[in-house]
């Protein structure tokens, strides 16, 4: 199986929402985005969540793909925020071991 990392890598998304995700991704804070998207309570470690977020990703690019009248761009940008900010602090959480 493939690291998380390597699977990020490995997605290509239209340049215009990777760029407004990056830039979302600078005032992200985990406390009050995560839970949001995630559901309140305890929030998982970052590789827990980040396979979370890559799974509603996936859904949401089936959706908007699809042509699907309920896809929200919205919510597809908050998610590749996350993803964004959460793989950020995973490659630092590694790169310091």
């Amino acid at each position: 199986m493939q690291d998380i990392l390597t699977m990020l890598n490995a997605l290509h998304r239209p340049r215009l929402m990777m760029r407004a995700a990056r830039i979302g991704a600078q005032e992200y804070r985990r406390s009050a985005h995560l839970p949001r998207l995630l559901g309140y309570g305890v929030l998982p470690r970052q590789g827990e969540a980040l396979m979370k977020l890559m799974e509603m990703e996936a859904m949401l690019e089936d959706q908007r793909t699809c042509s699907d009248a309920s896809y929200s761009l919205i919510r597809h940008l908050d998610v590749l925020i996350a993803m964004v900010a959460e793989a950020r602090v995973l490659k630092a959480a590694q790169a310091s071991d």
